[in-house]
């Protein structure tokens, strides 16, 4: 008898633990997102395990436990900040890619960064960095499946240059335009692109830069 009823209790800590574990992590996920959208700059060296468990109310310790390396937190922390801004690289298509990228610039005007700096070298950016591309290169090649190889990187890297957010800041830091003018002129620049694929898979406008 005293084992039995032993288990129901055991299976109810185990998800009660579950459960505890999986809010400390959302507090220290969101206290990281916090943080970075309070940084000056794109640079995160500021995103430390120390800064992360002090803003979350947790000890350092609990923080190694959901995240092993600093990295790692990064990574969530980036994971999050797209989620914010209603990314999802895996839906990219080039229907899609005009409001994917007003939300993403959309995004950037919630963060205290004052200018444009060169691109992090956060593994967190470089992991990002690195699933926008990928991205960029399945919707060129879905759209455009004939063009060859050399051809489809040339058309997902001129769209990966309009969707950076050195671009955007660009347009606003340096020529005085409003946020939503910005993302608006480089919406139109990239449905241009897109039209230029479609129509003959920007031979055109390769053609004119060669």
């Amino acid at each position: 008898m005293a084992d039995s009823s032993m288990a129901p209790r055991r299976s109810y800590d185990n998800r009660a633990r579950a459960q505890k574990a999986a809010q400390t992590r959302e507090r220290i996920v969101a206290a990281g997102s916090e943080l970075v959208h309070e940084f000056e700059s794109w640079d995160w060296r500021g995103l430390t395990f120390r800064a992360v468990a002090e803003r979350a109310g947790v000890g350092e310790r609990t923080v190694y436990r959901h995240f092993p390396t600093e990295r790692h937190l990064h990574d969530a922390v980036m994971a999050r900040l797209e989620a914010e801004a209603g990314v999802r690289y895996e839906d990219v298509t080039l229907e899609s890619l005009g409001e994917v990228t007003g939300r993403v610039f959309a995004s950037l005007q919630r963060f205290s960064v004052r200018e444009s700096v060169p691109t992090p070298r956060d593994s967190a950016f470089a992991g990002s960095d690195e699933r926008r591309r990928d991205a960029l290169l399945r919707a060129v090649s879905a759209a455009a499946p004939d063009l060859p190889e050399a051809q489809r990187h040339t058309m997902a890297g001129l769209l990966d240059v309009l969707w950076s957010p050195a671009s955007y800041e660009r347009l606003v830091g340096g020529w005085g335009l409003r946020g939503e003018d910005a993302t608006r002129a480089i919406e139109w620049l990239m449905a241009q692109v897109v039209q230029a694929i479609r129509r003959d898979g920007g031979a055109a406008c390769i053609a004119s830069v060669e």
